[in-house]
């Protein structure tokens, strides 16, 4: 099954897009409501926040009186924490359930709306994130909740803003306008991403990109590693291994096709082989079918051998190079990397070489590599010069 977390602030319509995902067949969990039940009259959880916070947060019912325990965290930080280590550890334990029940082909969307701010956004396999202007959302509170601004104003101020979302979304759901734009910018995502990419993590299959188009370069490419590294991380738990982001993609100032490339340094291929490469396809990142080397330098020389995972996700493409600590390759990605990053000649006469090559290239057809071999071979002698000259460790 394929796990995304939908977030958003309050009053950025995340409930109307969740409502749409469920229409289209998604098995939505929402973490509002499994909170809710988790304090339900009678509950453990109710115990807890009344032995923490007193009886003034029960009503006469016997139910939580949320708008007066709203009143005592939203203004306390450390009063919020506590609140949040009685609540979010039930809803963490429901909502394993209920995925677990989910079928095994289902898209399971976890509408979560503190998923950033707890630090949840690494376990899924995608995130999606509901952005609406301030402006906007306060005259939505103010219309269907009923707030004043300077309570709406507090409420947005509690959680996390636009910038610490975007740090964690794979897509950006943009809801300013009507909601039959907000219904076909979610239909579009569920049609050409979700359902495919959960397809694809189920038959541990990699999405293909195009291995031709030179894009960029896109500034974001580094904010896009370190969110995959964060999956990456999560995945690989307890195990901490390095991770490194190579590859053009890495290099300020370079055009390159659109693949994030991600060294993972492993203690031997034999553990690449193992548990770890099973880990690796449950999360979306299955391993390509074949074998595979690295190019060595100097040409001729015995092959570097490696082993590769792609990603699963349509939507962004993946090469992840899991290399022995120590090994040839291991050290000319570093090297390489390092060596373009600290020269700009250098830099600059590799997207020369790119762009020659792709002009060369026939129609829709793949550069020819074979023509830059000894633009590397030169090129990997000035790096070792400059790595004597300048000290450099991988």
């Amino acid at each position: 099954m394929l796990m995304v977390g939908l977030t958003g602030g309050i009053g950025s319509g995340k409930s109307a897009v969740a409502a749409r995902l469920a229409a289209l067949g998604a098995v939505v969990i929402d973490s509002d409501r499994i909170a809710r039940e988790v304090v339900a009259p009678g509950s453990e959880g109710l115990r807890e926040i009344v032995a923490a916070f007193g009886d003034r947060v029960v009503g006469p019912d016997g139910a939580l009186d949320r708008a007066a325990l709203g009143g005592l965290v939203f203004a306390d930080q450390a009063a919020r924490r506590r609140l949040e280590a009685i609540t979010h550890p039930r809803v963490r334990a429901r909502t394993a359930e209920l995925a677990a029940a989910a079928a095994p082909d289902a898209v399971v969307v976890n509408d979560v709306p503190l998923l950033v701010e707890v630090g949840l956004a690494p376990t899924y396999h995608l995130v999606a994130v509901v952005q609406t202007e301030v402006a906007v959302r306060l005259g939505r509170l103010a219309r269907d909740r009923g707030m004043s601004r300077a309570e709406a104003e507090r409420r947005i101020a509690a959680q996390a803003d636009d910038a610490r979302r975007d740090a964690v979304a794979d897509v950006v759901l943009h809801n300013d306008g009507t909601l039959d734009e907000l219904h076909a910018e979610v239909d579009g995502l569920w049609r050409d991403r979700l359902l495919p990419y959960e397809e694809n993590v189920r038959l541990r299959r990699v999405a293909e990109p195009d291995e031709t188009a030179l894009t960029g370069p896109d500034p974001t490419w580094p904010q896009q590693y370190a969110r995959l590294a964060a999956r990456l991380r999560h995945v690989l738990a307890p195990a901490d291994p390095r991770l490194d982001h190579v590859g053009s993609t890495a290099v300020a100032g370079i055009a390159a096709r659109d693949v994030i490339d991600i060294q993972v340094t492993v203690p031997s291929l034999a553990e690449a082989d193992g548990v770890l490469a099973e880990r690796l396809a449950a999360a979306g990142f299955p391993r390509m079918p074949g074998q595979w080397w690295d190019s060595p330098r100097p040409a001729g020389s015995d092959r570097w051998e490696k082993r590769l995972h792609g990603s699963a996700d349509p939507g962004r493409p993946v090469r992840l190079h899991l290399r022995p600590e120590g090994s040839p390759g291991w050290r000319y990605a570093l090297l390489m990397r390092d060596h373009l990053r600290a020269d700009p000649d250098r830099r600059a006469a590799y997207l020369t070489l790119k762009g020659d090559l792709a002009a060369s290239a026939p129609d829709g057809g793949s550069p020819n590599t074979t023509a830059r071999d000894p633009w590397f071979d030169e090129e990997h002698h000035r790096a070792e010069e400059w790595a004597a000259r300048t000290g450099w460790r991988p």
